[in-house]
């Protein structure tokens, strides 16, 4: 089994659930590491990001490909 590594980190919730279905529906091993803080009021995720994804080095381009596409997807009220 690969050691995952920290192939990316996550500007939202939004982007982190759109994500894990993605890898879920490609069958990639990943987890996410939530920067979210409560004694802090989430401050670290204001300065660093929602979030980390985590995978295999093998699957590295193909989450980094997912993620591209999820970034391009309109957010906000059109």
């Amino acid at each position: 089994m690969d050691k995952n590594i920290r192939i990316a980190i996550l500007n939202n919730e939004f982007e982190a659930q759109l994500l894990e279905a993605a890898l879920n529906e490609q069958q990639i091993a990943h987890h996410f590491e939530c920067y979210r803080d409560l004694a802090y009021d989430g401050i670290f995720q204001l300065q660093r990001g929602w979030g980390a994804v985590y995978a295999s080095e093998a699957d590295r381009s193909t989450v980094l490909q997912i993620i591209e596409e999820i970034r391009k997807i309109p957010q906000g009220n059109n």
